[in-house]
């Protein structure tokens, strides 16, 4: 009886432990994957926000192309007229 007694205190006891061991051990996995998942969403933010700013950048990209066409022409129309003024003697 007293074997008996004693093995049932031994696996309650050891029940308890593993109990302790389960609860603790996922306390510190749950808690990993907390910081995990802050850091991901903070760094999904500054994705996110770089990708606002290079699409900004992206839509006025093609208006800085058409002004710089419109400058090349005008100094291209500038150099002729120059050019020609040059030949004919300054006037």
């Amino acid at each position: 009886m007293e074997s008996i007694l004693a093995a049932i205190i031994t696996g309650g006891l050891a029940l308890i432990g593993v109990i302790f061991t389960n609860v603790s051990g996922s306390r510190r996995i749950q808690h990993g994957l907390e910081k995990t998942q802050a850091v991901t969403e903070t760094k999904l933010e500054e994705l996110a926000r770089e990708v606002r700013e290079h699409n900004g950048f992206a839509r006025r990209m093609p208006v800085l192309e058409e002004q710089i066409k419109v400058i090349n022409h005008r100094i291209d129309h500038l150099e002729e007229r120059s050019s020609i003024r040059c030949e004919s003697g300054g006037n």
